[in-house]
């Protein structure tokens, strides 16, 4: 039997304070989540059957943090054709990632917003859920990359690495 790997959406969300940048991370405390429990992640989801992308980013983003989305990146940009008895979501996310071996066959694709509201202290998938500044992002990549979830290293680093080349100049 052919299996596929599911889809789906995560979301590096922003916020600035006093000219510093802070991004939200959680650490997973899923039910069934084995050995990822206690990685830490940014808030991400599957994709349901028609669910509108950026539709799928709040949904997850709201039941793991409880802050509503107020921008993503990209989502004015979007184009939607209906065409064949097809209705087709044309977008363009930050970054994708592909789990290739391993427990689960999942893609992600993620995208950069951000959110108001009071963060949840744990739910039933996150836990430890808090602001941190860049610079102590980048410092717990560079030092514990293993303590992250590998679906959102990469993410993580291209943004980070954005961020610092826009501060050099």
């Amino acid at each position: 039997m052919e299996v596929f790997a599911k889809p789906g959406v995560g979301g590096i969300i922003i916020k600035t304070i006093d000219e510093i940048e802070y991004i939200l991370i959680q650490e997973r405390c899923k039910e069934d989540g084995g050995a990822e429990n206690g990685l830490i992640e940014i808030p991400a989801g599957k994709i349901r059957e028609f669910e509108n992308i950026f539709d799928c980013l709040r949904r997850e983003i709201w039941e793991e943090t409880g802050l509503t989305v107020t921008e993503i990146e990209g989502e004015n940009d979007t184009v939607i054709i209906e065409a064949n008895g097809y209705k087709a979501i044309n977008y363009m996310p930050f970054a994708c990632a592909q789990n290739i071996d391993g427990n689960y066959p999942i893609m992600v694709q993620t995208f950069i917003c951000k959110a108001q509201g009071k963060i949840l202290d744990e739910t039933n998938e996150t836990k430890n859920i808090r602001w941190v500044s860049l610079n102590e992002l980048k410092d717990m990549l560079d030092n514990n990359e293993e303590d992250f979830y590998p679906m959102h290293i990469m993410a993580l680093k291209k943004y980070l690495k954005l961020k610092l080349i826009k501060k050099a100049k």
